[in-house]
């Protein structure tokens, strides 16, 4: 014969404690309301009791949401992951509780697309607000939200949701500081390989572009545009690159992902006699850190996104404009893969 162990409920921390049930449950659902003293009353009583709160249960059972809900676009890709970090962490110091899920679902061809049954059971469970880390094609179901629900897109662009409020770097400005930075060191056949075909992807290839026409290059502008951003897709766009007869000296590639990618064909251009070529990224992700890498990248000023999108994700005055977007400035990390001076350049 078994017998179960009643789990213990907000009612039993509640009388153990000496306090109401909804001190209690303001404890959980927002402490900065609570006193310490209080606080801490509650909170040892619930360990003590083996207490956990159950926030999607108790989302259900309100009318505003106890949680953050965060989508995450991709969660291979080290930006999003550096986002979702910042996010959680503050989130956690203002005594939010975030709920964080992949929005997308790998097909058996490699292929990825929208994880509708997750995007829909995050309406259900009616958050407080909604956080979209990177470009969520198809999310248009979050319009079904209340209006008071703030969706907030962080590092993308809002594609597909007017209502959501949009933080990022500007990305025009950020490819133009890398192709200053390559003419100033005597580049002026310089290729950009994209591989977003989504509006950041567009951003970024017209910035290349007119950054290119406004130095006079505009007869050197080539851009390669592949389906995504794989290691194999990066390295073979390269080497195509370095093969033609109007080969670059020097690859601005979409982000870090693509400019690893690309910087194997580089090497083995290099290796058989071919000059140097100065190679770039996008993100500043701490793969471009690493010494073996040393990857020049745009740095989006991550942290500051971060700590941007959570204040708007838990301020009490909801947005009414459509398409808001706070854009941040950009800056350049110069490394070892592009800082050299181009002999002869110019």
């Amino acid at each position: 014969m078994s017998t179960s162990v009643r789990r213990p409920t907000i009612r039993d921390v509640a009388a153990k404690a000496g306090v109401s049930k909804s001190l209690v449950s303001l404890v959980y659902s927002s402490p900065q309301e609570v006193s310490a003293v209080r606080k801490e009353r509650v909170l040892e009583a619930a360990a003590e009791l083996g207490f956990s709160p159950n926030f999607l249960a108790r989302s259900l059972a309100t009318s505003s949401g106890t949680f953050v809900a965060i989508l995450v676009a991709d969660l291979h890709n080290p930006l999003f992951a550096a986002i979702v970090d910042h996010v959680r962490a503050k989130l956690e110091d203002r005594g939010e509780y975030g709920f964080m899920t992949s929005a997308m679902i790998a097909n058996p061809d490699g292929t990825e697309s929208v994880d509708s049954r997750t995007v829909s059971a995050i309406i259900d469970l009616r958050p407080k607000s909604v956080l979209v880390v990177g470009t969520i094609p198809s999310a248009e179901g979050l319009d079904a939200l209340p209006k008071k629900t703030n969706i907030v897109v962080a590092g993308a662009v809002a594609e597909n949701l007017p209502r959501a409020i949009t933080v990022r770097s500007d990305d025009v400005k950020g490819i133009g500081l890398v192709v200053k930075h390559l003419i100033d060191k005597g580049h002026t056949k310089i290729a950009y390989i994209n591989a977003s075909p989504l509006e950041i992807g567009k951003m970024r290839s017209q910035g290349y572009s007119d950054a290119m026409a406004k130095a006079g290059l505009k007869s050197h502008i080539q851009i390669v545009n592949q389906d995504d951003d794989s290691e194999r897709e990066s390295y073979l766009s390269a080497k195509n690159l370095l093969q033609s007869k109007s080969a670059p000296t020097a690859i601005i590639c979409y982000n870090d992902l693509v400019a690893i990618g690309a910087q194997e064909a580089v090497n083995e251009h290099m290796a058989s006699g071919g000059g140097k070529v100065a190679i770039t990224g996008y993100d500043n992700t701490y793969l471009a850190a690493l010494k073996q890498i040393s990857l020049t990248s745009i740095d989006h000023g991550t942290r500051e996104i971060a700590e941007k999108a959570a204040e708007l994700l838990i301020a009490e005055k909801h947005s009414t404009k459509k398409d808001e977007v706070h854009l941040l400035e950009p800056t350049l990390v110069i490394r070892d893969s592009s800082n050299f001076t181009l002999k002869g350049g110019k």
